[in-house]
């Protein structure tokens, strides 16, 4: 009687190692999925930073570009109204220029 105890126990022993044997080969199926999704998402947050960093220098050129295009842009209007300035001005003596001269000459 004794024996069939001690039977009974070792392979409930045998029994319980079996179940726990299929919970760690489950585990490490589980494992080894997220271990190659991990690798996955790795290499795609690579490639997405890669990408990141190669948009962020060509913004980073616009960004440049616009300002030196609005401060030149700008120097072009002063430039321009100084411009649209100095030729009101000499119209203006031109003008007063010829209309003297005209004076002058019916006083003659």
């Amino acid at each position: 009687m004794n024996f069939n105890i001690i039977l009974n126990g070792l392979e409930e022993m045998k029994l319980r190692r079996t179940e726990l044997q299929a919970e760690i080969e489950s585990q490490e199926e589980e494992k080894n999925h997220l271990q190659r999704e991990i690798e996955k998402l790795s290499y795609k947050l690579t490639r997405l930073n890669d990408s990141l960093t190669k948009k962020i220098a060509v913004r980073n050129e616009y960004d440049r570009t616009i300002t030196d295009t609005e401060t030149a842009y700008v120097k072009i209007l002063e430039s321009s109204q100084l411009l649209l300035n100095m030729i009101k001005r000499e119209a203006t003596n031109l003008d007063q220029t010829l209309v003297k001269a005209n004076m002058d000459k019916q006083q003659c």
